[in-house]
């Protein structure tokens, strides 16, 4: 494996923190400490904004054919490099190396997508209606951004954000998430490596979010935020934005109905629930969180899952034949255990798991809830863990009320054998995505994004590179 990158990333060079400081980086399934990177402040953001805003001008008027070959190139080099990143990721995240594996791809795919909507950013032409004037429309990049990403997708969330901001001629400063910057320190040294000129990515390490990152969007010089995180955080940054008018782009918290009708094939269904509730140890804003069953198909189904969970082998995300790997840390164990308590102590019956097992790590077993009072904190609360909570429902009208009777509107599942009852539901849903008779919705091809509390904007298809681009209209007289 090559050497893990420790430094801050800004214009083009590895560098420390100003004042010399560091953060810890934790594995998640010891406990133990993997190592330490720069922990960016104040006077390291200014230096990352400097050197994004004096490569704007020029990086916009690359060709955007030499932009999408950058792109191409680092594509090819993370599938190069799929073991290398994805044991990089499992240590500091936890995941299982499968699904590291199957991230890394994903990922890597944002790149080959964009590098592919880089040459294809339209404009226009045409007659006003007086017929005295001609339309001239172009397509401009926004500016300078910052990319705020999670940890719970640390390779792909930056790709997502950092291939069409490449693509549309952007600049910009990544803020990885302080558990899993060791991912996006690798993904700017494969970008470097690509060809990308110094000063486009900059990307800063930090403990300080607040210190680095509220300077940057009350400055005037950062023209653009996406970011992905909790509700609560989200609405901080829009507030922030507002003295400037930072354009912004969010991926939010979710609350996901899963809708299992009577005339559902179980086998499907369940199979849809093993990938909507345990990709990522349910550590996924898309993760299935509420699971709505028919009364009349509720205990088969119960069982059936129970039966797939319970079978899962839980341990550290490098052995081999693990399933399911830690949560992100301790704090995030903590809510899970305290989420389940309360539903057991308003009647929730423990199909499976349930119970913290000893040692060190950060491990919840995969669990199963029936008869899940609506009462729950786990109801209107992100579980984020591997916790499915199975309520009973009678009715279409009733299940639709219910589904969308949350603030939040990422996603919802419904399974069910009749198209037009398929169909009806998914529209009757009030969520930014649908996975009808699936458990998967995520597509670097589709728009993926949210409605209500869950978001602003899209990332990922055809209307992802929309974000960094804004229109510019050119009135020409004819004489």
């Amino acid at each position: 494996m090559t050497e893990v990158l420790n430094q801050l990333f800004i214009g083009g060079s590895w560098v420390d923190a100003a004042d010399g400081a560091t953060l810890p980086v934790d594995d998640p399934a010891t406990g133990e400490i993997l190592g330490h990177v720069a922990d960016a402040g104040a006077k390291d953001a200014r230096l990352a904004e400097e050197a994004a805003v004096q490569a704007q001008a020029a990086w916009a008027r690359t060709a955007p054919r030499a932009r999408s070959e950058i792109l191409r190139r680092a594509h090819e080099l993370i599938l190069e490099r799929t073991d290398e990143l994805a044991r990089l990721m499992t240590s500091e995240m936890g995941k299982p190396l499968a699904e590291a594996r199957g991230e890394v791809a994903y990922a890597a795919e944002f790149f080959r997508w964009f590098s592919e909507e880089a040459v294809r950013i339209d404009g226009g032409c045409g007659t006003l209606p007086d017929g005295r004037n001609r339309m001239l429309l172009s397509r401009r990049p926004v500016g300078p951004c910052l990319l705020i990403t999670p940890w719970n997708f640390p390779l792909a969330m930056g790709t997502r954000k950092i291939g069409p901001a490449i693509a549309a001629g952007c600049t910009m400063i990544l803020k990885p998430a302080p558990q899993t910057p060791l991912s996006s320190l690798a993904l700017a040294g494969i970008l470097k490596e690509a060809g990308l000129p110094d000063g486009v990515l900059n990307v800063v390490t930090t403990s300080r979010a607040g210190e680095v990152c509220e300077p940057l969007l009350r400055g005037g010089r950062i023209r653009k935020l996406s970011f992905t995180g909790s509700t609560a955080v989200g609405r901080l940054l829009l507030a922030q934005c507002a003295d400037t008018v930072v354009r912004t782009s969010m991926e939010l918290g979710g609350n996901a109905p899963f809708i299992v009708f009577d005339d559902a094939d179980l086998d499907v269904a369940v199979d849809g629930a093993m990938v909507a509730k345990m990709r990522n140890m349910g550590e996924a804003c898309t993760a299935a969180n509420r699971f709505f069953v028919h009364r009349s198909v509720a205990e088969e189904f119960g069982r059936r899952l129970a039966g797939r969970m319970g079978a899962l082998e839980v341990g550290p995300g490098t052995r081999d034949g693990v399933d399911v790997g830690p949560l992100i840390d301790t704090v995030g164990r903590a809510k899970v255990e305290e989420l389940v308590a309360d539903a057991v102590e308003r009647g929730a019956r423990v199909l499976v798991g349930g119970r913290t097992p000893e040692g060190p790590g950060c491990f919840y077993p995969p669990t199963v809830l029936a008869d899940v009072s609506p009462e729950s904190r786990l109801m209107d609360t992100e579980i984020f863990g591997p916790v499915a909570a199975i309520l009973t429902f009678d009715d279409e009208d009733e299940v639709l009320r219910r589904a969308n009777d949350t603030p939040w509107g990422l996603v919802g599942y419904v399974f069910t054998e009749g198209l037009d009852r398929g169909l009806r539901v998914s529209e009757g849903l009030e969520v930014g995505m649908v996975g009808l008779n699936t458990g998967l919705v995520s597509n670097p091809a589709a728009p993926f994004g949210g409605v209500k509390q869950s978001g602003l904007g899209r990332e990922g298809g055809r209307v992802g590179i929309d974000e960094f681009l804004e229109y510019q209209y050119i009135a020409v007289p004819v004489r």
